[in-house]
């Protein structure tokens, strides 16, 4: 009987140790961004059809039983998968880092619903830029990330300055909504081409980009597309970053993040400083400070508080555009030394998310915005001539630009049993009360060499107004599934800019009221069908109406020679996607034709400034398109690009003679938008060896076709080719495990190119590129879960 016994406590003490060793737990995070991945898979790798053992909770956790199972296989959409040997697991918890990938069409995206939903649910065209492709490029300015999505060409101003084309010719105007985790970082009717200075790019997580006006959930502003910045989270555990960067063009920079959860509270903090001295262009230094931090708090499972922070400050000197003979002959240097722009912008949220159960969920959202733009424009400076074309004198401006925005976001969104449908609902409002003033300068200029030499202020004002901008929206979006292919999403959107405008001028100085009370609005539908034809092969078409109401800077300005009117556009498209060879090439495309009315045009004017007026109709028609190959797991080519034809309908410009003083109006009727592409094209050839893990090498391709540079059509830019190399090694293991360096080269082969050519009865300006130029890098990352 005592031996019974004793092989009986033997057993017991042993059983724990057996059981114990036959259920696994784990965490799942981004490789990049060491967040949690809320829903990824673990499966059984030798099953037949990948049998799900488990699945990642809000924390990114997860437990299984792991007997008889000889591999898992960690999955999540959007992701490389890893395959792990559990003979090889040591202990009872296991650490997945999950890499993005870059060959994969369908990751989740959050842009379409502001929920995470699979790409090939969304009856549009959208693209995604995840976090290993921000990692890999070591961009110095978003227009390095931006140009490599199909359709979209973000013009480099120098200085994180930039302009903007996506289904639109080279253009400055408020065609594009620009946002943050979802909220347009300006409010409408103030609207900046160059606002996106205002991001932090050392925290953005995920860029999408949603192209043309296809989302029932953003409305007015939104119209070639909307760019949302992700922003990053806490991580898991603990993790941090550092870097440090220069270039030949002493250029440098600083950037240092990290964060950490502990039970139900997370934080993260990032930012970064940059400068710049004496580089290749003269008259170009700038500062700039930038940071954001994130903060979560889990109530509970379901509820989910989530604060946000950002600061951005620009101090940039601004050189002008080139004549052709400086551009021609590389002489880089500004006609003034006395032109800048300086910004600080601020920007608050705090968001709370709530799951009622697994059918229905809310999130509100508070926000507050708080921006200041001060600067002295070169494009602002313009000569005086008389009838005879003789110079007479120069004159400028000074001017600023505030407001501050307290606003609201709520969308609720159920799920029926009903056709699996979805309905999404949601509310927006801002009020953002906001005041302009420019006041008038007289510059002094050198007429033989063509240079701005000082300026005066006459204390005079140009414009000295106060603004009451109240936007407010409402949409409803509904999707239905009647067969398991087939989705359908409808969509209505109701958008209102009121603008009650005061006048700080005597009524004798100003052509406008002392008091006036504008207001736009539209009704806008939406409606969109998706079909999936299996195996990651799918179809889709969307029906939209964009809206542009007029800036209050178009509205209000002394400078505005003619009224304007709202904007509409009608959006017909096309599209679909398909992989072949086993998920090793994917292709993706889409068709649209994007109709104007009433269109806000930049019009340039004989003095070389520029006031903006409506054209009768525009039409824009093109094909966009991304193709991507990886032959072996070390190689992977891509290939993006579009083909647009931008046509005026209805448009005509006032000229005036010089010599008589008489007025002309030609018609451009069927002509080709001025600074408009038909080709934009960007291809990227990246190589990873197994054998050496964590080196990369990259070599890039841009191309902008030939287009003219007046609606006229009477002259042309020829455009450029340019190509770029980039080398990074990340140590995976060893002493040096987390550290990394990286050396880039832009414009490898010194081509002497502009982003954006002008032309006006004088001649033609060039805004030059940088030439060649050597970057190199050092990093260092830890994380600890």
């Amino acid at each position: 009987m005592k031996q019974y016994l004793i092989l009986f406590i033997f057993f017991l003490s042993l059983s724990p140790l057996v059981y114990g060793q036959a259920t696994l737990q784990g965490t799942i995070t981004d490789a990049n961004t060491h967040e949690a991945l809320v829903g990824a898979s673990v499966c059984n790798a030798d099953a037949v059809h990948g049998e799900k053992l488990a699945t990642t909770n809000a924390k990114g956790r997860f437990s299984l039983n792991i007997q008889n199972i000889a591999r898992l296989k960690f999955a999540m959409v959007g992701y490389n998968a890893r395959i792990v040997e559990v003979a090889q697991l040591k202990g009872q918890s296991l650490d997945i880092a999950l890499e993005p990938s870059t060959v994969d069409l369908q990751p989740v995206i959050v842009t379409a619903s502001r929920e995470g939903q699979a790409r090939q649910d969304a009856p549009i065209a959208i693209s995604k830029i995840n976090s290993t492709q921000i990692k890999d490029t070591k961009a110095t300015a978003l227009y390095q990330l931006l140009n490599k999505v199909a359709g979209v060409y973000m013009v480099n101003l120098g200085n994180e300055q930039h302009t903007m084309a996506i289904r639109q010719p080279i253009t400055y105007n408020a065609l594009y909504l620009y946002m943050e985790d979802g909220l347009p970082i300006r409010p409408t009717g103030i609207f900046n081409h160059n606002s996106l200075y205002e991001i932090n790019m050392s925290g953005v997580k995920d860029i999408e980009v949603i192209k043309g006006p296809a989302s029932s959930l953003y409305g007015s502003n939104s119209i070639g597309g909307a760019v949302n910045f992700i922003t990053q989270g806490p991580p898991t555990g603990y993790a941090g970053n550092l870097s440090v960067q220069g270039d030949n063009y002493h250029y440098r920079r600083v950037d240092a993040d990290g964060g950490f959860s502990q039970g139900k509270f997370g934080l993260y903090v990032g930012g970064y400083i940059a400068r710049q001295r004496d580089s290749w262009q003269d008259y170009s230094d700038f500062d700039k400070y930038s940071g954001n931090f994130k903060t979560t708090y889990d109530f509970s499972p379901s509820t989910r508080l989530t604060t946000s922070a950002a600061y951005n400050y620009l101090n940039t000197q601004t050189p002008g555009s080139l004549d052709s003979a400086h551009f021609y002959n590389r002489s880089y240097g500004s006609n003034s030394r006395f032109t800048y722009r300086k910004v600080k912008a601020f920007r608050a949220s705090t968001r709370l998310d709530h799951q009622w159960d697994d059918k229905n969920s809310t999130f509100v959202t508070l926000f507050f915005r708080d921006n200041s733009t001060a600067q002295l424009p070169s494009y602002y400076i313009s000569d005086v001539r008389d009838n005879t074309g003789k110079y007479l004198s120069s004159n400028g401006q000074v001017n600023d630009q505030k407001f501050q925005s307290y606003g609201v976001l709520a969308q609720h969104r159920t799920d029926f049993d009903f056709l699996h449908s979805r309905l999404i609902a949601g509310v927006y409002m801002d009020d953002s009360p906001s005041s302009y003033y420019a006041q008038f300068l007289n510059i002094d200029k050198d007429v033989q060499n063509n240079y701005y030499t000082g300026f005066t202020n006459t204390g005079r004002y140009i414009d000295d107004y106060r603004i009451k901008l109240f936007n407010t929206a409402a949409y409803l979006q509904y999707e239905i599934k009647p067969v398991e292919a087939l989705r359908i999403v409808g969509g209505l959107r109701y958008d209102r800019v009121h603008y009650d405008f005061t006048n700080g001028l005597p009524p004798d100085q100003s052509k406008y009221k002392q008091q006036e009370t504008n207001n736009f609005n539209i009704l806008a539908p939406k409606l969109g069908v998706t079909y999936n034809l299996g195996s990651n092969k799918g179809l889709y078409a969307n029906y939209s109406v964009g809206f542009q109401p007029p800036e209050t800077g178009d509205l209000y300005s002394s400078r505005q020679l003619t009224p304007l009117k709202q904007a509409t556009f009608d959006n017909y498209e096309v599209g679909g996607w398909f992989s072949a060879f086993d998920k090793k090439l994917y292709f993706e495309l889409s068709l649209f034709d994007l109709e104007g009315h009433n269109e806000i045009i930049n019009q340039l004017l004989p003095d070389n400034t520029t006031q903006n007026q409506n054209a009768g109709a525009t039409r824009h028609r093109g094909v966009e398109y991304a193709l991507t190959l990886a032959p072996v797991k070390e190689l992977t080519f891509r290939f993006s690009g579009t083909n647009a034809r931008h046509t005026y309908l209805k448009y005509s410009e006032v000229t005036t003679n010089y010599s008589t003083g008489a007025n002309t109006v030609i018609s451009y009727n069927g002509n080709r938008m001025n600074n408009a592409p038909a080709w934009i094209a960007n291809s990227e050839l990246t190589y990873k060896p197994v054998y050496l893990p964590g080196f990369r090498i990259a070599t890039e391709w841009q191309h902008i076709n030939q287009y003219y540079t007046n609606p006229a059509n009477t002259k042309t830019y020829s455009g450029y080719d340019i190509y770029n190399l980039r080398l990074g090694y990340d140590i995976k293991s060893s002493v040096l495990k987390g550290a990394g360096i990286w050396f880039n080269v832009l414009n490898l082969t010194n081509k002497l190119y502009a982003t954006t050519v002008t032309s006006n009865q004088y001649g033609d300006t060039y805004n030059a590129a940088p030439p060649r130029t050597y970057t190199l890098g050092i990093s260092y990352s830890f994380s600890k879960y």
